[in-house]
């Protein structure tokens, strides 16, 4: 009866938000269209960074400049959430389902599921375009299966991360707070060359930053070269354990003030 009570609360919570997207295409289209221009526009203008002497992806810069777009437009994917939990609670459905709910935490769940099937049309789309594009997919099937995979758990915590902000702040004006770090971590990193292209300073930051282990990983799949992929599986399982604590004492918040 626990079991599915919780699944019945996060399935309809999957469906509430893959039908308000479907029924509002001005919602969901920026989360294709955006990661489309950039990489389009990046992929093209910063091209001519492949003939750097350092630069030596053996996949190319398309491939190269892919895994950041993908991975981006899967970090904001899931912070898009913490909009529609925020406008779920000016609009007072999100109180309603938290009093309802005999496991708050489902409600949670079924905002992680929803952002996932978004950025797997996400992921699905932006291959098309970059196959279109001529990029060079040299890893094989496993490898590209982890590359989704980590982009899906950069999802995970991404919308992790943006429902804690977002049951705390429970107002549509956090957006930009909420999307705002995770803007900088990727901008952090090695985004647009490999590190030894960096300049000093932004070298010693990337070599910091939990994203570029993920990035650089993902690109290392896509290469069919796998390298640090273990790590980065760490690290992204560490931000969503990290986050998963911030978005269940983001809950307690939320139901305080219920």
């Amino acid at each position: 009866m626990i079991i599915r009570s919780f699944s019945y609360v996060a399935l309809a919570v999957v469906w509430r938000g893959l039908r308000h997207y479907i029924r509002n295409p001005a919602i969901s289209f920026p989360y294709f269209a955006m990661p489309t221009l950039l990489f389009a526009f990046g992929g093209g203008g910063l091209s001519g960074l492949a003939n750097a002497p350092e630069f030596d992806f053996p996949s190319g810069y398309t491939a190269f400049y892919f895994v950041f777009i993908v991975l981006q437009g899967s970090a904001f994917t899931g912070a898009a959430t913490g909009a529609s939990i925020a406008s779920d609670f000016e609009t007072g459905f999100a109180r309603r389902l938290l009093i309802a709910a005999p496991n708050r935490v489902s409600v949670i769940v079924g905002y992680i599921l929803a952002s996932l099937i978004l950025a797997t049309a996400l992921m699905a789309f932006l291959t098309v375009v970059g196959l279109l594009a001529g990029m060079n997919l040299e890893g094989s099937l496993i490898e590209i299966a982890g590359l989704y995979f980590l982009g899906l758990l950069v999802t995970t915590g991404a919308t992790l991360w943006a429902a804690g902000f977002a049951l705390r702040a429970r107002v549509t004006q956090a957006q930009p707070a909420i999307a705002m770090p995770l803007f900088l971590a990727f901008m952090l990193s090695p985004a647009f060359v490999p590190r030894p292209l960096l300049s000093d300073w932004l070298k010693s930051v990337a070599d910091y930053n939990p994203y570029t282990a993920i990035l650089e990983a993902s690109r290392g799949l896509i290469s069919g070269n796998p390298d640090e992929t273990g790590l980065a599986y760490l690290v992204v399982a560490g931000l969503i354990l990290l986050f998963t604590v911030w978005s269940l004492t983001g809950l307690r918040a939320a139901l305080q003030s219920t």
